[in-house]
């Protein structure tokens, strides 16, 4: 049979958004204490997938390096898994967890 004839292979948005989140978690070092994990949204058009990286990150660190790290980790899982082309990669850092505004929340919970 010939390769037009056989079906094409479709991979939900839903799945492809999982393995971006999975990607990103692989690339940090750590979630933050008290942080919530990588949560990714995707929007897949043919074979491409753009991709929107939400996360949080502990505060001091190098936040581009950081990003730059997860976006290219992200595109290489995602293009080596579900075979698509990743052109974005969106990072949104939600939320910053600084040593110092943990231990003076903890200071005021005793």
């Amino acid at each position: 049979m010939a390769p037009g004839e056989r079906g094409a292979t479709t991979i939900a948005d839903r799945v492809v958004a999982k393995i971006a989140a999975q990607a990103a978690r692989e690339a940090l070092p750590q979630v933050p204490e008290g942080g919530a994990a990588p949560h990714a949204t995707v929007t897949v058009h043919h074979d491409h997938a753009r991709v929107r990286i939400t996360l949080e990150l502990d505060y001091p660190c190098d936040i581009g390096g950081q990003c730059r790290l997860v976006r290219r980790h992200v595109a290489q899982r995602v293009e080596a898994l579900a075979g698509m082309a990743v052109p974005e990669v969106a990072v949104q850092v939600e939320r910053l967890h600084s040593v110092h505004t943990r231990r003076a929340a903890q200071g005021r919970l005793r």
